[in-house]
This record gives C-alpha cells, sequence and structure tokens, in this order.
C-alpha cells in the first residue's frame, strides 16, 4: 500500500457528485491558511462523473433554474458557472435566445462533466475502503482501492487529510414486498435510476406499471404514454400518496430553501424536526406542474377520436405483498387506503419511481465510531456548518453534504443550495471569509424572534406570545 506520508490534504472529498464538485469547484485556487493555495482531494469508485443517467430522458427538466449551477450562487465570476460552459461551447446566444430558465437534465449532466473533465484533484475509480483518525499525526487515513476499468482492484493507497468532506450521495429505494422480484432478472421489474438502460425491454411489455406519484414517475409515465398507441396504452400508474400532487412552487413556498430555513430548522428540537421532514413532502416530492399539464394534454388528446385511453392512475394504493405468475408476469396486492379495500394487479413490467435514500455512513466511518457523537434516534449530530461533532480528541472536522437531512431539512440535497453550502464550508475550513454569504436571504421570518425586554419595541415588531422572566 502506498501513503502520501509527507503530504497531508487540507480536505479530502469522497464522492465526485453535484455537492462535492460543488465543493471542488469553489475550493479550487483558494489560499490556504499559511503559504499556497488549498491542498483537496477528491475520490469516486465510478470511471467519470454521471447524474442520474437512467432518467435523462429527451425533453425532462432540472426543477431548480440554471442559476443553480454548482456555484454561481456563492460566485457568479467563477470560471466554473453554467453560463461560462455555454460560452466554452459557443452556444451562449443559442441559450439566449431560448429563453429558458430551467434547462435540461441532460444538458445539468454535460455542463458538470465538463467542469470535472478539467478540475484537477479529482480521482474517479478511486473506492475509499475506510476512514480512521490518527492521534499520533492528529490526521484522518482514508484507505483507497484503485479500479480498473471493469471494476476491479488495480492497487491499494492511503492518503492524509486534516478535514474530509463527505458527499456520498443517495441509493435508488426499492420497498421491502418488491425486493426479491427487483432482484431476478425474468420479469422486468426495475427503479426508475436505471429506466432508460431498460427503456426498450419495458417498453416492449404487453402492460406497464409505475409505482411512484413524485417527478421521476410521471416523467416515467409520460415517455412510456407517448411511446404507445392511442387505445392501446395498456398502463397503470400507482402512488401511496393521496393525489398526485403539484410540487410547491409559490414564491414564499420556495423560501424553504434559503439559507434562512435552513438555520431555523437546525435550531429546532430534535423531535419537531422529525415531524416536520415527512410533512414537506410536496416541497420535494410533488411533480412539476408543466409535467402534469404535459400527461393531461396526451391523455385529452388521446380522447379526441372518442373513448377514452387504456391508462390507469390511482392514487392513495400501497403494495402490500408481490408475487410472480409463473415466469412472464407480476402480481401486485394492493391496498387503498380510504376506501379500506384490497385488489390484485396483473402486469407484464414494473417501473418503481420510488425515490432515494441516504446511504448509511456506519460502513465508511466504522474507524472513527467511537468519536462519533449522535442524536437520540442513533444518526450523527451535525452543526450549523454541516459538520459532524465529534469527539472534542479529533482536531480535524468531517463536513456532510447531502446526508444531514435530518438536522438541516428539506433543502440539504437540493441543488438550489449546493454552492451555499460548499461555500459555508469553505469559510470554515479557511477561518476567512473568501466568499462572503448575505445575512438575510428570505422575506419570510421564521419563527418569533425573541427580544431584550429593555429595548424598546418598535411597531409593528412581533413579540413572544409568553414572556418569560
Amino acid at each position: 500500500m502506498t501513503a502520501q506520508l509527507d503530504a497531508p490534504h487540507d480536505l479530502v472529498g469522497i464522492g465526485i457528485g453535484p455537492f462535492n464538485l460543488s465543493l471542488a469547484a469553489l475550493a479550487h485556487g483558494l489560499p490556504r491558511q499559511g503559504a499556497g493555495e488549498l491542498a483537496t482531494a477528491f475520490y469516486d469508485q465510478r470511471h467519470d462523473f454521471r447524474w442520474h443517467p437512467g432518467l435523462l430522458i429527451d425533453g425532462s427538466t432540472l426543477q431548480v433554474p440554471f442559476l443553480a449551477d454548482l456555484v454561481t450562487l456563492a460566485d457568479p465570476t467563477s470560471p466554473w458557472t453554467f453560463l461560462n460552459y455555454l460560452r466554452h461551447k459557443e452556444r451562449i446566444f443559442p441559450f439566449y435566445f431560448s429563453e429558458q430558465f430551467h434547462i435540461q437534465r441532460a444538458e445539468y449532466d454535460a455542463y458538470c462533466r465538463w467542469v470535472a473533465g478539467r478540475l484537477p484533484g479529482l480521482h474517479f475509480g478511486h473506492q475509499v475502503d475506510a476512514v480512521r483518525w490518527n492521534p499520533e499525526r492528529d490526521l484522518f487515513e482514508v484507505d483507497y482501492t484503485q479500479l480498473d476499468t471493469g471494476g476491479e482492484a488495480e492497487a491499494l493507497g492511503r492518503t492524509y487529510t486534516h478535514n474530509l468532506a463527505l458527499g456520498i450521495g443517495t441509493a435508488p429505494y426499492v420497498p421491502e414486498p418488491l425486493r426479491p422480484l427487483a432482484e431476478a432478472p425474468t420479469v422486468p421489474v426495475i427503479h426508475s435510476a436505471e429506466y432508460l438502460d431498460n427503456r426498450q425491454r419495458i417498453l416492449g411489455a404487453e402492460h406497464v406499471t409505475v409505482i411512484g406519484s413524485g417527478q421521476s414517475g410521471a416523467e416515467v409515465f409520460l415517455d412510456l404514454l407517448r411511446s404507445r398507441p392511442a387505445g392501446r396504452e395498456r398502463l397503470t400508474w400507482l402512488a401511496r400518496t393521496p393525489s398526485f400532487a403539484p410540487m410547491e412552487y409559490s414564491k414564499l413556498g420556495l423560501e424553504h430553501f434559503t439559507p434562512d430555513y435552513t438555520r431555523y430548522f437546525h435550531a429546532l428540537p430534535e423531535s419537531v424536526r422529525d415531524q416536520l421532514v415527512p410533512a414537506q413532502w410536496q416541497l420535494h416530492k410533488g411533480i412539476d406542474a408543466g409535467t402534469i399539464a404535459a400527461i393531461h394534454e396526451e391523455l385529452y388528446r388521446r380522447t379526441l377520436g372518442g373513448g377514452w385511453p387504456d391508462a390507469v392512475l390511482t392514487p392513495g394504493v400501497s403494495v402490500r405483498t408481490a408475487g410472480r405468475v409463473a415466469t412472464t408476469k407480476v402480481e401486485l396486492h394492493l391496498d387503498h387506503a380510504q376506501q379500506g379495500t384490497r385488489s390484485r394487479l396483473t402486469t407484464d413490467a414494473v417501473v418503481l419511481a420510488t425515490g432515494y435514500r441516504e446511504r448509511p455512513l456506519t460502513g465508511l466511518l466504522a474507524g472513527l465510531d467511537p468519536y462519533l457523537r449522535k442524536d437520540s434516534s442513533g444518526r450523527p449530530r451535525i452543526d450549523e456548518r454541516h459538520r459532524m461533532i465529534l469527539d472534542p480528541s479529533v482536531g480535524g472536522s468531517i463536513f456532510v453534504q447531502n446526508g444531514e437531512r435530518h438536522s438541516h431539512g428539506v433543502g440539504a440535497p437540493d441543488l438550489g443550495l449546493a454552492a451555499w453550502r460548499s461555500a459555508a464550508i469553505l469559510n470554515t475550513l479557511t477561518g476567512k471569509e473568501p466568499y462572503p454569504q448575505p445575512a438575510r436571504t428570505a422575506f419570510t421570518t421564521f419563527g418569533l424572534e425573541q427580544r431584550e425586554h429593555t429595548r424598546p419595541r418598535p411597531a409593528g415588531e412581533l413579540r413572544p406570545l409568553v414572556d418569560h422572566p
């Protein structure tokens, strides 16, 4: 095993998704405390950057504006902005005349790959195996395996760093009743993350069922609908939610994705935070209003010749159990929550648009477990600056990217907060303020402000409902 014993990094990032790519872009060229530039390295087991490749369906767009790129909301003058990418590709005038505010997912992926291909210090094909704290050297040890193009181990290595940034992302979630079916190859039961790789196979099925009421489920259903002949659609779309609901996209509703709300949420008691996150599902799990309109328009167009399309859209339904019928079909056993009824559905293919879950950190950080401080549910405690709270004997910091929804709220996985969080991490890391951040970002004041009684209150100022002595 090789080890870079005499050259510890200031920061090592584990995982190269959009969030750690944002961090790498904003860290590029920053001065360190002392002389020289900030020394960083980022590792990912994949061999190149890919962002949800199975869902880059033609015409599907981001749910955030193009300004929510890797860097702009922290540094609009950065060379890594989306607009600078367009300039390099000689596409800035076509983009200007297209008057797009929400770009296609495929273009966002291409932009991120453009950045990843030019930034130094990104190590693809490197699987991080373990992380430990070395008290003698006052550094983190990071063990990794370098992989060949086939994914086999090629070499082992170790590097040292003062600080870590975890950006290992999320993994597709398959509900328990469907896991045995998804693992068997005979009848296609796939997660939407693999949709494009299996699209032709799914289109060839006589009847297709889509499960999940979020944006991914809507986009898959719309793509299948547009690809099937009128009157012979043979599609079913099921969802647990009580309706195929639009995403909350009002101007004040979007302020839940501001640093102001993140700070407010972080300061709430743990029990309150745990109640809020599932209750706010429509902020991030609803469907874009344009996609809903496109689905309705396509269904309506198929009624022009008389009759109804052969498509069933049913919300309020959960899959209780599932099994195979012979080797060519799947039988879903369904519960309807409001009716209190049960039914069965036989189908030839299933697409699971059932979302993603944060990847567990327990395996990767097993060597650090004695140093980690956890909440009452066994999750890492994370401070306002996105650092894990560690034993005081640990001199370095572990920053978390998109693994802190329980402590920072619905904005944790949102691309619109990527640059702000990266800037906050780098401001903390450098002990300076290379990226000044606004004191206020929302018109909404989340919560009642506590005021000193000795100071006169201006007219119209909110006061606590109960004054405590």
